[in-house]
């Protein structure tokens, strides 16, 4: 058994494989951005209004105006500006030549096709060609699309993105009492979850998956299984038969098969029996069959490892905030992950019965890390915690 962070070093070593292809920019969302992508045009590409108001030529201080044009937004510039006239302009519209300012409209009184001014106006309410960033500039570098990236790609006229090819991932679960939703259970028999969450978490990171089903563990089954799954994937997830039990074999199968064996058992709770291997070029993750150990070793283990294969070194998020309730526990020799809420800046742990209890998660926003060797974390404690 090794130190958690010795493990998640192990695996932050894990090899780039960056291999890239272009998607349409409505695609893009939760893809990993392949390389630094360049804007094609200034922004904003042409001098323009903060404000609806009226524009007036540099440096012309008349009390009174002329009012001699309209111009709205995704209109031409108009006419020229000249000392004593304005054109009526709307926010975002493109500022006619020689406008040196705008005055907002609240601070003039119209009448009879002039302006006269109320107020000073203090600011110049003028956005310049190229003030956010000029045409060969950066826009973003590789990191993982959100919503808001989107915008910043769409309004450089940018209509697809080279984005990372994601690992073709294989899920496959092991253990005879394994049930797919939808069926009768029958004696001592429990529904698949592992199979279905992790899906999900892999398609939340944009990453394909093809589910192998379930196996009874058997060794010859066993082996079948997982080397038709290795022989169709890059990154294979087991769940179960890790352990130390009669009946876990999957270790022995992968060695078997020619697998290298990384790490097998880390000092981490949930998910002690937690494997790492690779043969080839495919990498396996061997998951504890536990529901709670299968969500936290994806994410703290196999999140970070696609990431990287993707080209990045991510980081989960997290928030500070102050524990509302004591932690304490009994047992002390490994690193353990627990579910919180986080609500106005305190850290609430979540009523928690161990790794079958999946249920808790569910109104959890994240969990925090007690430390190996830490026996209680108090009250009002200052801690982070880390966000699904």
């Amino acid at each position: 058994m090794i130190d958690l962070d010795e493990a998640l070093a192990l695996v932050a070593r894990t090899p780039r494989d960056p291999a890239e292809a272009a998607v349409p920019l409505a695609e893009a969302l939760g893809r990993v951005l392949a390389r630094t992508v360049t804007s094609p045009i200034d922004s904003p590409p042409f001098d323009k209004s903060a404000m609806d108001g009226f524009a007036v030529a540099a440096d012309d201080d008349a009390p009174e105006f002329r009012i001699l044009d309209t111009v709205a937004a995704g209109a031409g510039p108009g006419r020229p500006m000249q000392r004593g006239e304005c054109a009526r302009i709307m926010t975002g519209a493109m500022l006619p030549p020689g406008t040196g300012r705008v005055i907002r409209k609240e601070y003039v009184e119209e009448r009879a096709g002039t302006v006269r001014l109320l107020r000073p106006e203090p600011g110049s309410n003028v956005i310049r060609r190229a003030s956010n960033l000029s045409q060969g500039d950066a826009l973003l570098g590789p990191k993982v699309l959100v919503p808001q990236d989107i915008g910043i790609l769409a309004a450089s006229g940018l209509a697809e993105v080279p984005v990372a090819v994601p690992p073709q991932a294989a899920v496959l679960c092991t253990g005879p009492e394994i049930r797919t939703p939808g069926e009768r259970l029958g004696p001592g028999q429990i529904y698949n979850s592992n199979g279905p969450q992790l899906a999900a978490q892999l398609a939340a990171m944009r990453c394909p998956c093809r589910e192998f089903g379930t196996v009874a563990d058997e060794p010859a089954a066993l082996s079948r299984a997982i080397s038709a799954a290795l022989d169709a994937c890059g990154l294979l997830l087991l769940t179960g038969g890790v352990s130390a039990g009669d009946f876990d074999f999957v270790p022995g199968c992968l060695e078997e098969l020619g697998a290298d064996i990384l790490f097998h058992g880390v000092a981490v709770k949930p998910g002690k029996p937690t494997l790492f291997a690779r043969r080839g070029g495919t990498w396996i993750f061997g998951l504890p069959g536990n529901p709670v150990s299968t969500f936290v070793i994806f994410e703290v283990f196999v999140r970070p490892f696609l990431y990287r294969r993707m080209g990045i070194d991510w980081t989960p998020r997290t928030v500070r905030g102050t524990l509302g309730a004591a932690v304490r526990r009994r047992s002390t020799e490994r690193t353990e992950f627990l579910p919180v809420t986080v609500r106005q800046g305190v850290v609430m742990p979540v009523s928690f019965h161990g790794s079958a209890h999946l249920n808790a998660f569910g109104g959890a926003d994240g969990m925090i890390r007690v430390e190996k060797g830490v026996a209680e974390v108090a009250r009002g404690t200052e801690i982070d915690a880390r966000l699904f």
